[in-house]
């Protein structure tokens, strides 16, 4: 994927290089992850955030309450509950994974727009 990465930078003309350059290079997951507070309804996501959040805890707490449970049916009242809890977090950060994966695409497709029409304007 790096030879890729180097291929499409030598075929790039030097002001093209340069708009990418300022522009910075591929955002991380986190900075992708708090760019989606920037667009769209924003109360959406503050709420999966923090309900995906509070799920995990809440897990993780019934977690440790089950691996200290000395019975079998005190720990089948906290493992289930914490197998739920857990799984329920997870569903809501994999919803989050799409949403990051367009904004990824469209970051591309931008960039591919951008050499057609520089390759295109008449000089």
């Amino acid at each position: 994927m790096r030879d890729l990465d180097k291929m499409i930078e030598e075929a790039l003309g030097e002001e093209e290089s340069e708009v990418l350059r300022r522009i910075g290079g591929e955002p991380g997951f986190i900075e992708r992850a708090m760019g989606m507070f920037g667009a769209g309804p924003q109360w959406m996501v503050r709420f999966l955030l923090f309900a995906q959040t509070v799920l995990f805890l809440a897990g993780g707490w019934a977690a440790w309450n089950f691996f200290a449970a000395d019975d079998p049916v005190s720990q089948l009242r906290w493992g289930l509950p914490a197998a739920v809890l857990v799984l329920m977090s997870l569903i809501i950060k994999m919803g989050v994974g799409p949403v990051l994966y367009h904004d990824r695409v469209m970051r591309e497709l931008k960039r591919i727009e951008l050499q057609i029409a520089r390759a295109a304007a008449p000089e």
